[in-house]
């Protein structure tokens, strides 16, 4: 058992490559337990390729993934879910042949302490109203992303990683998944969260690390947002 002084996640010298294509180099940030730690950058920095790195969905890496104390580097990605971490990707990966409940218990449970279908319909009521009725696609953008964010908190995982799990959604679901993201930390589940839009990052986050050119080149802690939003605003670019 970590204590709140070990990082659960540690990310040390990473690198990765699609094809010749060498997308990080040299990523190193850590994450502790209980945190909600986001990945900031603009488009192309190597912030969804870090989460792929993670999970081991990227062939193509070196350096150091350790969680819990445990090298990760040289695993497959179905290894990489049974130690405890899931994904819930950009493009949410909803099956448009299964309806809401197939979509959830689709994935396997991987660790004992995944929540139960009930807890998941008390964190996004939405889905309840459309259990057996809605194929998975057919759900507005905004219940597409409580599914797969639902969907991977069956799976046991004490570690999630978000990747943009905001965009494109309309200010009431953004306040909904907020709200979310803020109940899964009080119930003791680590984040990782890639965003772009970092005034909700804002709400939830406890740490940021800000990405560019595949390298993380700065890191600030929520109390220290405010004084650095011209220096954000350069990074970013908004």
């Amino acid at each position: 058992m970590l204590d709140s002084r070990t990082p659960l996640l540690a990310v040390d010298n990473l690198q990765a490559w699609y094809g010749e294509s060498h997308i990080l180099h040299g990523v190193s940030f850590d994450v502790f337990p209980g945190e909600v730690v986001t990945l900031l950058g603009r488009n192309g920095a190597g912030k969804t390729t870090t989460l792929k790195s993670i999970m081991g969905i990227v062939g193509n890496r070196k350096g150091s993934v350790r969680f819990e104390g445990r090298e990760l580097i040289n695993l497959a990605s179905n290894h990489i879910a049974r130690a405890g971490i899931a994904i819930c990707p950009e493009e949410r990966g909803i099956f448009a042949s299964l309806d809401v409940q197939e979509n959830l218990v689709l994935p396997p449970e991987v660790k004992p302490g995944g929540l139960g279908l009930d807890r998941i319909f008390d964190l996004f009521p939405n889905l309840k109203e459309r259990l057996g009725s809605s194929q998975g696609t057919k759900l507005s953008g905004g219940e597409q992303q409580m599914l797969a964010i639902g969907r991977i908190l069956r799976t046991g995982a004490t570690l999630l990683l978000l990747d943009e799990p905001t965009e494109g959604l309309a200010p009431v679901i953004i306040q909904q998944i907020g709200n979310t993201i803020r109940t899964l930390k009080s119930q003791g589940f680590t984040i990782l969260l890639v965003e772009q839009n970092f005034r909700f990052a804002s709400t939830v986050a406890d740490r940021y690390y800000v990405m560019e050119h595949g390298r993380v080149i700065d890191r600030l802690a929520n109390s220290e947002l405010e004084a650095n939003l011209e220096k954000l605003h350069e990074y970013l670019g908004v």
